[in-house]
């Protein structure tokens, strides 16, 4: 399993938008993605779990890569946060 922390800089946090574009980004992996606020954890393949977290400007998300390709998926993951979030 990788891992890695992020903090959110998009100023409205993990909306609708990015929301897709997260679920999407994370379904063409191989790997099994979690995005982890506080103590609440939702598998970054399901829309509404993602939301459901409520991830706000500033606050530092860990997400995690367990599976075949993890070391691809964990760069993609982070080039992905860096880029959009």
């Amino acid at each position: 399993m990788r891992e890695f922390e992020y903090t959110i800089k998009d100023e409205l946090g993990i909306h609708a938008r990015p929301a897709g574009l997260l679920v999407k980004a994370a379904k063409a992996t191989n790997c099994r993605i979690s995005v982890v606020k506080g103590n609440k954890a939702a598998d970054a393949t399901r829309l509404f779990a993602v939301m459901g977290l409520g991830i706000k400007q500033g606050d530092t998300v860990t997400v995690t890569c367990d599976g075949e390709n993890e070391e691809e998926a964990i760069l993609q993951m982070r080039s992905f946060f860096e880029n959009n979030l």
